[in-house]
């Protein structure tokens, strides 16, 4: 390294105190959805900086960012320090000059310690966006939490209001299906609306189990034929669409402290919902697992899958992507609730390279 003057120590003071300034002003006036902005205007400030500032390239790597200057070298003398959220390492800055015309002389004391200063600043700054981000998260958690406690009041009333009316509808219209002797255009009509309030009635069930309206029976059952019998009963719907549907289950007994009636709508509500996005001579398969701790209960199958934009929706009440009329959205809602009942989990990915696979894991104990 070649050696400088005490003006040009002074200069590179003056370089380095403009620099942490500069730094400072970004992450003051930062707004916390324009980070990665900020970040770059520090990098830019820091090769300013250097001794060697027109060959000074630098590089962000974290968790969430990856930043760097156009010109890094391939075979580069780099300075580094680590950055820190909450006492962890999430990232690092370095600064580099090219090889073989620089070496690790070239960089200054003082110069390192303006780089751990600086990723202090990156580091405070980071960590103030992750808790307005928790905040942010925590306040919509709470206002989702107020409006499905308003709308499970709602449901609740609208649940009980519509009951004896169905009832009625039904009851009339399976007493006139029997005064009409013909098959004529009216037969075909009652039995119509006969379709309609079961299908009525369906929903109000749902409405109610969102609700909490529908106690739970558990008991310890083997779930085998259960799900197998849940799955025999859609055969018809497998067979409207030619699909191959698969049951991997153990012959052994698989025992689960389970409502059974809302197993059974677990399975119905998942496989239904794989039927009706499944193309023409589709294959769906089941397979339930059993460990030590858990029963995993898998269904896959070669729809078009979930669209990214709404994988934060699909369990959110009413929330439907089928056509007005061929579903309540309140399928995997129901579904999500029952398994959260349970002490359960579901989740969902990609089945590559086409579908989706869906993951329930109840817990034994």
């Amino acid at each position: 390294m070649q050696m400088i003057t005490a003006e040009e120590k002074l200069k590179e003071r003056i370089k380095e105190l403009t620099c942490l300034y500069e730094v400072t002003s970004i992450i003051v006036n930062c707004d916390y959805d324009q980070v990665e902005d900020a970040l770059k205007g520090i990098l830019h400030c820091l090769q300013k900086a250097w001794l060697f500032s027109d060959a000074a390239q630098v590089k962000l790597i974290s968790d969430q960012y990856n930043i760097v200057t156009p010109d890094f070298p391939d075979d580069p003398v780099c300075l580094e320090s680590n950055v820190m959220v909450f006492n962890k390492k999430v990232g690092e800055i370095h600064v580099a000059y090219p090889r073989p015309k620089y070496s690790e002389d070239d960089f200054l004391k003082e110069e390192e310690k303006l780089l751990s200063n600086v990723c202090l600043e990156v580091g405070n700054l980071l960590e103030r966006k992750q808790i307005k981000d928790n905040e942010i998260i925590i306040k919509r958690k709470m206002e989702r939490a107020d409006r499905l406690g308003i709308l499970g009041e709602i449901t609740a009333g609208i649940a009980h209001e519509l009951n004896t009316p169905l009832a009625n509808i039904l009851g009339f219209a399976e007493l006139l299906k029997t005064r009409i002797t013909q098959d004529t255009q009216a037969s075909k009509d009652v039995d119509k609306i006969i379709n309609s309030a079961i299908f009525s009635r369906e929903v109000v069930k749902k409405l109610m189990f969102f609700a909490c309206e529908m106690p739970q029976q558990m008991s310890l059952v083997n779930i085998g034929p259960i799900i197998a019998n849940a799955v025999n009963l859609m055969e018809p719907s497998f067979k409207k669409k030619k699909i191959v549907h698969k049951l991997n289950i153990s012959a052994e007994p698989i025992l689960l402290r389970v409502d059974t009636i809302q197993l059974t709508q677990v399975i119905f509500n998942l496989v239904l919902n794989a039927i009706y996005f499944s193309p023409v001579k589709g294959e769906i398969k089941i397979d339930v697992k059993e460990t030590e701790s858990m029963v995993e209960i898998t269904i896959t199958d070669e729809g078009p899958g979930i669209d990214r934009k709404i994988r934060d929706k699909i369990f959110e009440p009413f929330y439907s992507t089928k056509p007005v009329g061929e579903g309540s959205g309140l399928g995997l809602s129901v579904v999500h609730g029952i398994v959260k009942s349970h002490k359960g989990t579901i989740k969902y990915r990609s089945n590559k390279p086409k579908g989706t696979i869906f993951t329930v894991d109840f817990p034994k104990n």
